[in-house]
C-alpha cells in the first residue's frame, strides 16, 4: 500500500472509530507510531485537522477544519446515501443540493454498484406526488433549526400565499415536514399568536435575541392543528356519534381537528368543496348530525344519492 494509499486508510479509520490510539493505527496501517504521527500532520495539511490525545495511549480523533473531509463509504452506506437522497429529494429537501450531492457519489461509486443504483432508481415508483417549488433555502433552515435549538428570536422576511412581503419577529419552536413542505411553528411577536410558517417562503433568517415564549410540548401537533384550522370557503362542524380513539384513526390531524364531548365527538375543518366533506364523512362509517353549514347537508343527501345509484347498479 502507497503512502497516499495508507493516509485515506488512516481517514476512513478515524471516521468509523474515532478515539483509535496510536498503537491500533500502527497495526491497522502496518507502519510505526512516528509514521502514524506523520499521517495525522499531513491530514492537518488537506484541510483535515486530527487531535491527538496524550501519552502513548493517546486516542486520535478529527476535528472541524475549514472544509468538509473526504468521506470514506462503504458500498453499501454509498447505496443508502444514494437512496436517501432520492426518497428526500421527493420528500420536499433542498432540491439543488440534493441533485449536486447526488451527482458526486454516483461519479465515484463502483461501476457494478453504480449500475445496480441507478436501476433502482429507474424502477423505483413513489405513492405521493413529488413536490416542485417548495424547496427551502438551505441556509434559512439551518438558521431555523439553530435558533429552535438554542432558544433564540428570528427575524424573518416572509412572503405569504398572495406575495405580499411582511418582516416578523418570531421565536421558533419547532420544524416539521409534512406532505413535501417544511413548516417552521412558533410566536408571532407581530400578531401575539403562535402561528405557523412555510419555510420554503422565509426569504432570509436573522438571530435577533433569546426568545421569551415557551415551545409547545408537540410542535408537530401544533402544526397540524395550524394547517386544519386554515380559513376556507366553508367551515364544517359535524357531531360524530362515536368515540374520539375510534375516529382519530380514519381523520388526519392536519384535515380536521377532534373533541371529545359527551354526545360523541366533534369535527371541526374548513374546505372549499362541501362534496369532499361530504365523502370524508361517509367514509367514517359512524353516525354523525350536522352542526353547520346546511349546504353541507344537500352534498351529504348527494353523496347519498351517488352510493344508492351505484349499489343498485
Amino acid at each position: 500500500m502507497s503512502p497516499a494509499a495508507r493516509v485515506l486508510a488512516m481517514l476512513e479509520l478515524l471516521q468509523a472509530r474515532p478515539g483509535l490510539t496510536g498503537v491500533e493505527l500502527a497495526d491497522r496501517l502496518g507502519v510505526d507510531e512516528r509514521t502514524v504521527r506523520r499521517y495525522a500532520a499531513r491530514l492537518g495539511e488537506l484541510g483535515v485537522p486530527v487531535a491527538a490525545g496524550r501519552g502513548r495511549y493517546g486516542g486520535y480523533r478529527l476535528t472541524p477544519g475549514y472544509r468538509l473531509p473526504p468521506l470514506m463509504l462503504s458500498d453499501a452506506e454509498a447505496v443508502a446515501v444514494v437512496l436517501g437522497l432520492v426518497a428526500g429529494r421527493r420528500a420536499g429537501l433542498p432540491g439543488d443540493a440534493v441533485e449536486s450531492a447526488l451527482a458526486k457519489v454516483e461519479r465515484v461509486l463502483p461501476d457494478a454498484v453504480r449500475d445496480r443504483v441507478r436501476a433502482l432508481r429507474d424502477v423505483l415508483g413513489f405513492t405521493a406526488a413529488a413536490r416542485d417549488g417548495d424547496a427551502p433555502r438551505t441556509g434559512v433552515l439551518l438558521a431555523l433549526a439553530a435558533a429552535c435549538e438554542a432558544g433564540r428570536r428570528v427575524r424573518i422576511a416572509y412572503r405569504d400565499r398572495t406575495g405580499a412581503a411582511t418582516e416578523r419577529d418570531v421565536d421558533p419552536h419547532g420544524i416539521v415536514l409534512h406532505g413535501g413542505r417544511w413548516y417552521v411553528t412558533g410566536h408571532d411577536h407581530r400578531s401575539g399568536e403562535r402561528r405557523t410558517f412555510r419555510v420554503d417562503r422565509v426569504v432570509s433568517a436573522e438571530t435577533t435575541g433569546p426568545a421569551t415564549t415557551t415551545p409547545p410540548a408537540d410542535p408537530v401537533a401544533a402544526v397540524a392543528d395550524a394547517l386544519a384550522a386554515v380559513p376556507y370557503a366553508h367551515d364544517v362542524e359535524v357531531l360524530l356519534h362515536s368515540d374520539a380513539e375510534a375516529v382519530r384513526r380514519r381523520v388526519p390531524p392536519t384535515v380536521a381537528t377532534l373533541r371529545p364531548t359527551p354526545d360523541g365527538t366533534l369535527l371541526n375543518l374548513s374546505t372549499n368543496r362541501l362534496d369532499g366533506a361530504a365523502f370524508l364523512l361517509a367514509s367514517l362509517g359512524v353516525p354523525f348530525t350536522v352542526r353547520r353549514p346546511d349546504a353541507l347537508r344537500d352534498a351529504v343527501r348527494a353523496v347519498a344519492a351517488t352510493l344508492r345509484e351505484s349499489a343498485e347498479r
